[in-house]
């Protein structure tokens, strides 16, 4: 993967970057998505912001390699530090990290959001507490996608400020829109969660040591919830999960 070429995960991030955003790439690692748009004419000025010294040095060189170093800016930051007043920035990805990670880097920085960005998530696990900020904090969910790439999957949640919205459990925890579309590949993501989560379960009962009984009952929620959503695929009767 490169400037040139972007992973199948990117692209799909990319593909949710609106014509003419001013972006601001947190966690930009070398610094390929905002190269790529910015080539592509798909963004007029981007932030590319790492908070390690050796993924920045990466990205600078990126930006630099490119002659792009006037539209592009590579900033140290920890977060949305690296975004200024200035920037104007209309798009935010973070991409490849933990969901609850994502959620702490919106959370801790939330000074540097206008509320008029788009959010464009990859979260890497984790999509249901991150989910759970968005709705708390006045972000309802766009657009939803699930891809399988190199045996992994991965989701990409697209959010922006509106009005107040309320997901239920089950919807923080499948993406509201996913259990709408029912995909394929949705599908098959939860049918092999299903297995794992069976397996953990089977193995806290066969645990010399006591488990808590709420991370217990949180797993096997979880296979209820699972369950429920598999046996009900091709119903019209399926709206709403039952607990």
């Amino acid at each position: 993967m490169n400037e040139h070429t972007l992973s199948m995960r990117l692209e799909r991030v990319a593909a949710q970057v609106p014509l003419g955003a001013r972006l601001a790439d947190i966690g930009s690692d070398h610094g390929y998505l905002p190269v790529a748009l910015m080539r592509r004419g798909v963004i007029t000025a981007a932030v590319a912001g790492e908070v390690a010294t050796t993924p920045f040095y990466a990205a600078e060189r990126t930006v630099r390699d490119n002659g792009l170093a006037q539209h592009i800016r590579v900033r140290l930051a920890d977060g949305l530090a690296a975004i200024e007043p200035g920037d104007g920035i209309t798009a935010i990805s973070l991409c490849g990290m933990g969901g609850e990670t994502i959620r702490d880097i919106l959370a801790s920085g939330a000074a540097h959001l206008s509320g008029r960005e788009r959010l464009i998530l990859q979260p890497n696990g984790g999509e249901q507490p991150l989910r759970r900020w968005l709705m708390d904090n006045g972000y309802p969910i766009l657009h939803e996608e699930l891809l399988r790439e190199n045996r992994f999957y991965y989701e990409i949640i697209v959010a922006e400020r509106a009005e107040p919205v309320t997901y239920s459990a089950e919807q923080l925890y499948f993406g509201p829109l996913h259990l709408q579309a029912r995909s394929p590949v949705f599908l098959a993501k939860w049918q092999r969660t299903l297995r794992q989560k069976q397996k953990t379960l089977a193995g806290f009962e066969q645990a010399r040591q006591a488990v808590p009984e709420h991370k217990r009952e949180e797993i096997a929620q979880h296979i209820r919830w699972i369950t429920a959503l598999l046996a009900c695929h091709g119903s019209q009767d399926c709206a709403r999960i039952s607990p």
